[in-house]
């Protein structure tokens, strides 16, 4: 067989995977933890909102493999890859579906942390925008969706041991060099995703921070 070394993740796709990574991490620690590190918590929140912003806008305008048109796909080509017919690079069915899942669900742990409250020092940074109510209801929902996003990332990391020891296909290195050893006789190294692209995609990631910051709301009236 044919064995040749494309490019399969852009250097944007691996950064974002590897920081979100370990904001993710930090979030964890410093949401347990509470106290004082509740100013860290909600600083790395509005990274993470950053971050899944840049992700949405680079998988529209990214490069081949980044991009959500050329990874989600429908059920027919699910059944095709669990019945072992499906041939392709980069995500798998299977695998789009589990980004698709973390996504999400971080997305709306992040949004849901900025209207959140712990009743004593900290408030999220549009907290003013809902009633009190309506905040503990998003808080308490935000304290329980860790408990998936833990979940969903211990899925995620058994299936890419299980690939790379069990079924020998490293997930792990193309993850972190961008390349892999592929057979397909119609692989492609990706293409597009250039500086303009990036530059685009990290203007929707600062305004997004901004937004999320408060960056809309009338300034606060002067003290008496």
């Amino acid at each position: 067989m044919d064995h040749r070394r494309i490019l399969v993740w852009d250097l944007p796709t691996r950064l974002f995977h590897w920081l979100l990574a370990v904001l993710i991490a930090a979030a964890f620690v410093t949401g347990l933890q509470g106290g004082q590190l509740m100013v860290w918590h909600g600083r790395i929140g509005l990274w993470i909102l950053g971050l899944l912003a840049f992700r949405l806008a680079w998988g529209l305008f990214g490069s081949t493999y980044a991009r959500f048109s050329q990874f989600v796909r429908g059920p027919r080509a699910i059944l095709d890859y669990l019945r072992g017919r499906w041939q392709g690079v980069g995500h798998s069915p299977l695998a789009a579906l589990s980004v698709l899942a973390l996504l999400i669900v971080v997305s709306f742990q992040v949004i849901s942390g900025l209207f959140t409250n712990d009743d004593i020092a900290f408030r999220g940074p549009l907290y003013t925008l809902v009633t009190k109510s309506t905040s503990d209801w998003l808080t308490g929902l935000h304290r329980q969706n860790i408990w998936l996003i833990g979940a969903l990332i211990a899925l995620h990391i058994v299936a890419v041991l299980f690939y790379t020891f069990w079924r020998r296909d490293n997930l792990i290195l193309p993850m972190i060099h961008g390349r892999k050893v592929v057979t397909l006789a119609t692989a492609r190294s990706a293409v597009g995703g250039g500086w303009i692209a990036f530059a685009a995609a990290l203007a929707v990631a600062i305004a997004a921070i901004w937004i999320g910051d408060g960056g809309l709301l009338p300034p606060p009236p002067p003290p008496p």
